[in-house]
């Protein structure tokens, strides 16, 4: 196809006009094989083609024309586009195999033993950096004027589920979720804590009211590891009784330490949820450190990622310990320390916190 022939006024057999001229043909061809020419990585190679052949594209906007036209104009417009697509197509091929081997040797390069290298002793070592971001949020609750709490790894039943109003036949007691353990004789059911929230209930059995308190630490689930998935994790928990305690206090709190930990630009927002030992209940997201909001693939387009969930302590939770829930209310909130990590930094995956590798863990 001649590229500066006017396809639009110029008639095909049967005496129909084409719907688009071949210099605009041209220049959208000319713009996606400059920006598959011009990708540097895989993800820009992807992002260029999908500029270019995508549901939004110019391009496809043509193709949508076809099935307005009359069968003998349909034919010759879908023929020149298919032209133009396959163009496209060849090279965005050629250009992904270039990469591909690109990357395949940047992997070999970075994998390869340097032997000649001269070891110069022991040097400092340093938190690792989920210890880092506990610590962090450690001082920011202090200053908030809560204390720290800590509890047991291993847990009873009661205090891992029944305590906190998780019904019976709720997924998460089977064994397929939790790590149970076997203790002997004992009638009691001992487990590998899966939230740090039975914390909550040994903070509540005390009777020391007002309680304003985090408790962070490891907990265990049966999960498959994976980029947001970790069999060993680490969570804070937080717990407010107190009287005239409301929603709103809990959102205050929640917007004070994200701004502390992720800066004034960041904004948050609650969703109602469903928890067990919480009602009402939220889950809490701030607005997405990778896009600034706008949307994109990490926040699924919404602009928010979820950081953890909230709510009003649920009154069946207070009377099983004794607090009478007429007089006296409050809020929890829990998080993953290791996803909120991952978040601040820009790690794209949760596994590179137990590969043990010095090369990531000596930047933070």
């Amino acid at each position: 196809m001649e590229r500066d022939e006017q396809v639009t006024g110029a008639t095909v057999p049967g005496g129909t006009e084409l719907p688009f001229t071949a210099s605009e043909l041209a220049e959208i061809e000319s713009e996606a094989l400059a920006a598959i020419e011009g990708a540097l990585s895989l993800a820009a190679l992807e992002e260029g083609e999908r500029g270019a052949l995508g549901k939004r594209s110019r391009f496809s906007g043509l193709y949508q024309q076809l099935g307005k036209l009359a069968p003998e104009t349909r034919k010759e417009a879908g023929q020149r586009l298919h032209e133009v697509r396959r163009s496209i197509e060849t090279l965005a091929a050629a250009r992904r195999q270039e990469l591909e081997a690109g990357e395949r040797a940047a992997r070999m390069r970075a994998d390869r033993l340097d032997l000649t290298e001269v070891f110069a002793g022991p040097t400092a070592g340093h938190l690792h950096l989920v210890t880092q971001v506990r610590e962090q949020l450690e001082d920011v609750f202090v200053g908030m004027g809560y204390e720290i709490a800590e509890g047991l790894e291993v847990e009873t039943d009661w205090y891992n589920f029944q305590a906190l109003n998780v019904p019976i036949d709720h997924p998460a007691r089977s064994s397929v979720d939790t790590f149970y353990l076997e203790a002997g004789a004992s009638d009691e059911n001992f487990l590998l804590r899966t939230h740090t929230s039975p914390v909550q209930i040994h903070l509540l059995e005390r009777n020391k009211l007002p309680i304003y308190a985090v408790a962070p630490g490891r907990v265990y689930r049966r999960d498959t590891p994976d980029a947001t998935h970790l069999p060993v994790f680490h969570q804070i928990e937080g717990l407010v009784v107190d009287r005239g305690v409301t929603f709103g206090d809990l959102a205050g709190t929640i917007d004070t330490f994200v701004h502390a930990i992720f800066g004034e630009n960041v904004s948050t927002r609650l969703r109602p949820a469903y928890f067990p030992f919480t009602e009402p209940s939220a889950e809490f997201e701030i607005s997405c450190q990778i896009c600034d909001g706008a949307g994109c693939r990490t926040c699924s387009m919404t602009g928010w990622i979820e950081l953890g969930g909230s709510g009003m302590v649920h009154p069946a939770v207070l009377e099983a310990t004794g607090i009478d829930s007429e007089e006296w209310s409050g809020f929890a909130f829990g998080f993953g320390i290791d996803r909120l990590a991952i978040m601040r930094y820009g790690i794209a995956d949760l596994r590179s916190f137990i590969e043990n590798d010095v090369r990531f863990l000596a930047q933070f």
